[in-house]
This record gives structure tokens, C-alpha cells and sequence, in this order.
């Protein structure tokens, strides 16, 4: 019988080269046949595969570009086409996705706040272009994404630190960006960074540090993932820090629930002792290279002016004269910059440095943990218990609805707690009270009707009994 004909092994397609191989093993030498398997011709036997010539990938120096596992030959020349098509349109040659995902950055760091920018380089250096870099990005495909990230969470466990689900959004969040402007450009048909299966991630709501949680966080030495101090707490660690160059600062923070940046920013110019108000119009971020950045605030509705309690206003005016006192003892080294909060020598406060003179006064001071946005929790939920309308809450903490107000930064605190009992409860009491009174008052002619019923003829006389 004549055996089928040998396929070429080469199928020349433009650029690229097509050819099918097996991994079948010469008997006598354990080398693989290859292309030179003589089963080769028979259907379903070995698959197709793919070469071009790479000509970019800097941090790849391999002349040609391999792919294979195609089950036919048809699936071999479409990818091939795809290949083809990507290094026609760009003249850098066959694109990986940590290029793009260092290109992105270049191309959108300059319009991010200091923050997020500092979040995705972390994300960057960190997660994706390590576990996504080398993927060619016409290729990357969404089980390439997912698999990226369960890698994170195999790590994350074997180094005995799990990964949160709102850091691996986060980094989602990051990814699909990018890929989102790789769409916008041509460079990818759909982005496989959307649809993950990735675990949810609850928002930690705020919880309050009542004596139980108190008790137990230093008998176990955990905390929330968010808690709030209570009035006398609060009052407790004002009182520490009442001392502080910096103290009317996490005044602010405390009371009037500033963010860390916003205070950071404040200028004297913003401060109107007599109209007894504070404008909140800038924040100051810091950016990766420790440069200050003044920065607009983090919403429209972040612009705002808020009311001054008398105590405040003193605060601000005391910690105005001690400044001027420095002024003078730091002669032509002051910084005329005109910020509230600055160090001795006038110059602006970097926003992690207030963070960590937080923290210290904290650890100092004995009182159960909290983080400086906490204050800002705790501030909203102060001024509801002080009988503070929502809307009004809403507006001096610089929140676009109402609904991130109510939702996310109130928390109930247990004097508030307990007032709401005792109403909800005299609500109840008192509509029982009217109910018995009704009750008795319906009953009285009942009886009178009936009694005439009984004892009364018709004519008017009485009426004997039978």
C-alpha cells in the first residue's frame, strides 16, 4: 500500500512560516521526530505551529516568534494572520503587555493625583508586569488574566499573608484601565481584563469602640478593619495632644472631618476668624519622588466652606501666634507659603509625616487604635449625635451625594444607640396608653345600652324579670 505523501514542512504565509510536528521519539536515540514523524500525514496526528521574525521585545532577544498547539491547520493560520496584522499596524514590531503597561503609565501618570498614581506603579511593579509582562498583548487572553491572579492569591498564602479581595479589585481595577486604552487604540479587540472571578470585596463599615471591643482588643490584641472613637475617647486624645505644635490640626480632623491631604492644604487666606469659617479648596498630595503637589480637591462637592465652633476658632488663632513665634526664631530661613500647617521653618507639611505623628500620639496616648480617616468617620457620626441634619453632614464632609453620607460614614454611636431605644420604645408605650384609653371610653355606653336593654319596657315602665 502507498504510504500518504509527507506534508511540506514549511507552508510559507507572508512573514510567517506554518508547519505541523508531533512529539513522537526515535526508538534508537530518544531524540523527538518532530517534523520528520512519518504519522505526520494522518489526521489528528501532531499539531500545527507558527514562526515570524520578532523584531521588538527589548527584554526578549530570541530572533523568531514560536507558537504552536494549534489542533488544525486553519487555527495555525488565523493566529498567524493576527500576528501579522498587530505587526503591520505598529512599526515598534510584536508588542508584550508589560511595554504597554509601561507605556500606559507614562502616558496617563501626569494627569493622576500623587496617590493613584503611587497605586498603580505599585501595582505595576508588583503584580502585573511580573506575572503579565512577557505575554505578547494581541495574545493576552482573559484565562491568561485570571490565572495571573490567582497566582497572587497562591503567593499571598504561601507566604503566609492572604491577599485581600480589595486589593486584587484594586489591581483589576488598575489592569483593565490599561487595557481599556489598548482598546481605545486598536491594539486589542475586547478587554480581557473585565469579567474575573474574583472574590467579592464587602466595604468594612465603621464600628464604634465600646468597652467590650476595648476589653477584647487588648486581651487578643486584634481591632476592626475601621472603627471610631466615642466622645469621651475623642475628648481623651484632644486633651493629650493638646500640648502638640500640630494640635489644631487633628482638632480639624476630629471635629470638622477633613480629609489628610485637604488639611495638609489649608492656607490662612481660607480661614475667616470673624465670619467664623473654614474654605476647603486644594488638598496637597505628595508624589513618588517626594515632591508636594497642590492638587484640587477629591470631588466638586469637595470645595466647600464649613462653620466654626467657637473652640476651633481659638485653636486656629492659637496655633496662628505660635507660628508667628517661629517665624521669628527661624529669621530669613522662614518659608513664606502662607499654609496653616507647616513645620518650623514655614515650610508645607508632607501629608505622611502628619499620618505618623497620628499614630505615635496614639500609640502614646493608650486609647484603642484608629486610623486618621477614621477621625473623619468619627466626625460625621459626632455631629449626628450633636442633632446635625444628614444633608448638613453631607455638605461640611465634601460628599457629591447623600447616600455615601448615610452610608458609608456614620456610625452609631451607643449614647445615640440608646436614645433611639428609649424613643422607639415611649413611641410604642404611648400608642398602648391611647389604645387603653379608648378602649375604656368605648366601653362605658356599651354597657348603658345594654343595662336599658334589660331593666326598661317599651312604655317606660320597668321591666320585670321572667
Amino acid at each position: 500500500m502507498r504510504s500518504p505523501a509527507l506534508p511540506k514542512e514549511d507552508v510559507m504565509h507572508g512573514t510567517g512560516t506554518i508547519y505541523k510536528r508531533c512529539g513522537c521519539r526515535n526508538p534508537h536515540t530518544g531524540r523527538q521526530l518532530g517534523s520528520l514523524c512519518p504519522d505526520l500525514p494522518h489526521r489528528g496526528h501532531g499539531s500545527w505551529y507558527l514562526a515570524m521574525p520578532r523584531r521588538a521585545a527589548v527584554d526578549d532577544h530570541r530572533s523568531r516568534l514560536r507558537r504552536g498547539g494549534y489542533r488544525t491547520r486553519a487555527d495555525a493560520e488565523r493566529a498567524l494572520k493576527r500576528l501579522q496584522d498587530h505587526d503591520h499596524v505598529h512599526d515598534g514590531g510584536l508588542l508584550t503587555t508589560g511595554q504597554w503597561l509601561q507605556r500606559w503609565y507614562v502616558i496617563v501618570e501626569p494627569h493622576l493625583r500623587p496617590s493613584t498614581a503611587r497605586g498603580y506603579r505599585q501595582h505595576l511593579e508588583q503584580y502585573l508586569i511580573p506575572l503579565l509582562g512577557r505575554e505578547l498583548l494581541c495574545e493576552l487572553t482573559n484565562d491568561a488574566v485570571q490565572q495571573a491572579f490567582s497566582t497572587i492569591v497562591r503567593r499571598h498564602q504561601d507566604m503566609s499573608r492572604p491577599v485581600s479581595a480589595g486589593t486584587l479589585r484594586r489591581v483589576q481595577a488598575t489592569l483593565r484601565a490599561a487595557l481599556n486604552l489598548a482598546v481605545r487604540s486598536g491594539l486589542l479587540a475586547t478587554n480581557p481584563a473585565r469579567h474575573l472571578d474574583l472574590p467579592r470585596a464587602p466595604r468594612p463599615y465603621p464600628v464604634v469602640w465600646t468597652d467590650n471591643r476595648v476589653a477584647e482588643w487588648r486581651r487578643t490584641g486584634e481591632r476592626p478593619p475601621v472603627a471610631v472613637w466615642t466622645p469621651v475617647q475623642t475628648a481623651a486624645f484632644l486633651a493629650f495632644a493638646s500640648d502638640h505644635r500640630l494640635y489644631a490640626l487633628y482638632h480639624l480632623y476630629a471635629l470638622r472631618g477633613l480629609r489628610r491631604g485637604e488639611g495638609a492644604g489649608l492656607r490662612w487666606s481660607d480661614f475667616d476668624a470673624s465670619g467664623h469659617t473654614l474654605t476647603v479648596a486644594r488638598q496637597l498630595q505628595q508624589r513618588e519622588n517626594g515632591r508636594l503637589e497642590v492638587c484640587s480637591v477629591k470631588t466638586r462637592a469637595g470645595e466647600r466652606t464649613i462653620a466654626l465652633d467657637r473652640n476651633t476658632i481659638h485653636a486656629l488663632i492659637t496655633h496662628r501666634n505660635r507660628q508667628e513665634e517661629e517665624q521669628l526664631a527661624a529669621g530669613t530661613d522662614w518659608n513664606e507659603s502662607d499654609f496653616i500647617f507647616t513645620d518650623a521653618y514655614g515650610r508645607p507639611l508632607r501629608p505622611d509625616y502628619i499620618g505618623h505623628v497620628f499614630q505615635n500620639m496614639v500609640r502614646r496616648s493608650g486609647l484603642p487604635p484608629v486610623r486618621l480617616h477614621d477621625l473623619r468617620h468619627g466626625a460625621a457620626s459626632l455631629a449626628l449625635t450633636g442633632g446635625s441634619d444628614l444633608k448638613v453632614v453631607q455638605a461640611q464632609l465634601g460628599h457629591s451625594t447623600i447616600m455615601t453620607t448615610a452610608d458609608t460614614y456614620t456610625s452609631v454611636l451607643p449614647e445615640t444607640a440608646h436614645l433611639s431605644a428609649e424613643a422607639t420604645a415611649r413611641v410604642v408605650i404611648d400608642a398602648a396608653r391611647k389604645l387603653s384609653r379608648g378602649i375604656r371610653y368605648q366601653s362605658t355606653p356599651r354597657k348603658r345600652r345594654a343595662k336599658g336593654r334589660q331593666g326598661v319596657s317599651p312604655k317606660g315602665g320597668i321591666r320585670s324579670s321572667a
